[in-house]
């Protein structure tokens, strides 16, 4: 009896300490949350960025909320999020159980600490090393594959017509896939080869499940309901299928290691050999190497293809800014085809793609962060395992900021002497230590794509009131849709 009563007041004792210790710290405000499911039941499903904008004009720039059984801080200021994510207690990635239970924490999107600091320096070098720079003299390496790409893109149009009315989603797919393809892969496909089709399906179908799978981050207990296990078995078969074909696109280049690196898979190969007796050898090992080629490879065809479709969209949604844009292209290059060295002479160009990324963020609630350690964010106490979420479409669609924030004004990036420049407020790759790695190459997928386009066709559609609100899975793309190629 007597160890009893001892076990009853130590136990009282420690949750009376836990109740002073949680009252004492100060968190962000926030709605009322249910038990277990915290916030969910009020998140729009379909387009949850706008639930969280909505209560961010509620609560403030910097508000908390249970999503399941994660406590979720939710920023939507620019100022508070680049000061928060240059921090090392925020480089972590959040407790989600698809980034833990499936992904196991490999590769570079879900990877965290010395391995994520690690493989982030490697794609960092790797992409500069294949010409995704500002400068360098590979950049006409990776200009003449994109050009290459794009004039297929233009005559597989053309072939079919003097005015072509398609759904640009497949074949713009293809065309960027087969650069991408070659960036990581070292190699290309043809549009009807079946090694490509199936690589093309299991992304497709992937990212189609990890959509319904989205609340087994939060209530990871779904995963015994019939629906969800279907689904986190087909991800796992699917992730398996996958790193098989890498398996044999790896095989393919094992004995290729000391040529010029020219893709990711001989870049990897051969920085394995360098790590030997290493002490971060342990960091290229083959399960590593599969998840890494995913990451790169879905998530540069992802945001590129979702980004690219938009602005398609958008030109012909506003035809006054398409025409502006080409007799600017015409004014300056005439009649020849953009090279990377072109835009920087191409001020309302290269607004027109800022303006797009910033009204239709494709990743509209930001990539969530980690806390990895207790820390403050402006006078706030906030929890270790916390999951920061900078809410990119709060800041990209602020009135305040933004005037009129659903009309498409390229004019907005441009300053009183005609130069593009950029606002704070315009972060579309994110902030911090983990922003996009793969800015430079987004930024001469859109240019060279955009202006060969333009300089090719006439883009319209048939209904000028076309839905411009989306769809939203992992990246925020365009409803099915239809455009109107007119060649000049």
């Amino acid at each position: 009896m007597e160890t009893f009563w001892i076990t009853a007041l130590t136990c009282f004792f420690i949750w009376i300490s836990y109740k002073w210790y949680a009252n004492s710290r100060v968190l962000p405000p926030g709605p009322w949350n249910l038990p277990i499911v915290g916030y969910l039941t009020w998140l729009n499903p379909q387009l949850p960025y706008i639930t969280l904008t909505e209560l961010s004009r509620k609560y403030g720039p910097i508000y908390g909320i249970y999503l399941g059984n994660i406590y979720t801080v939710v920023i939507s200021d620019v100022k508070i999020i680049k000061k928060t994510f240059n921090k090392d207690a925020t480089s972590g990635r959040a407790p989600l159980y698809l980034t833990h239970g499936i992904m196991k924490g490999f590769g570079l999107i879900c990877a965290e600490g010395e391995l994520w600091k690690d493989q982030r320096k490697f794609v960092h070098n790797t992409l500069r090393g294949l010409g995704a720079a500002r400068v360098g003299h590979n950049r006409t390496n990776i200009q003449n594959l994109i050009m290459h790409n794009v004039s297929d893109f233009v005559q597989y149009i053309k072939s079919q017509g003097k005015q072509v009315t398609l759904d640009p989603l497949e074949p713009l797919r293809h065309s960027l896939g087969s650069v991408i393809n070659q960036l990581v892969f070292g190699k290309s496909w043809s549009r009807d080869d079946k090694l490509w089709k199936w690589l093309q399906h299991l992304q497709e179908e992937g990212t189609k499940h990890i959509g319904v799978a989205g609340p087994l981050n939060f209530l990871p207990f779904l995963r015994f309901l019939p629906t969800f296990s279907e689904t986190i078995k087909f991800l796992i078969e699917g992730k398996q299928k996958t790193h098989k074909i890498y398996e044999k696109l790896i095989s393919e280049q094992q004995f290729l290691e000391k040529t010029p690196e020219n893709n990711f898979i001989q870049a990897f190969l051969n920085e394995r050999s360098r790590r030997q007796d290493d002490d971060k050898e342990k960091f290229y090992n083959d399960e590593q190497f599969h998840h890494l080629l995913a990451d790169i490879f879905g998530a540069s065809l992802d945001t590129t293809l979702a980004t690219l479709r938009w602005y398609l969209l958008y030109l012909a949604v506003y035809p006054e800014v398409q025409n502006k844009i080409r007799k600017h292209l015409t004014d300056i290059l005439g009649t020849n085809l953009p090279t990377l060295d072109d835009l920087s002479s191409l001020p309302y160009m290269e607004a027109s793609i800022a303006e797009v990324q910033r009204i239709r963020s494709v990743v509209p609630v930001g990539i969530p962060h980690g806390t990895l350690e207790e820390m403050n964010i402006e006078g706030y106490s906030i929890p270790k395992g916390t999951m920061i979420v900078p809410l990119q479409w709060a800041i990209h669609m602020n009135p305040d900021t933004w005037k009129d924030p659903q009309c498409f004004k390229p004019e907005r990036f441009i300053n009183e002497e005609g130069k593009f420049f950029k606002p704070e407020a315009f972060i579309p790759f994110q902030a911090g230590k983990r922003m996009c790695v793969g800015d430079e190459l987004a930024r001469m997928f859109m240019f060279l794509y955009g202006a060969t386009l333009i300089q090719n066709f006439t883009i319209s559609c048939e209904n000028i009131e076309t839905d411009l609100t989306g769809e939203c899975g992992i990246t925020l793309t365009p409803k099915q849709h239809e455009l109107i190629f007119s060649s000049l």
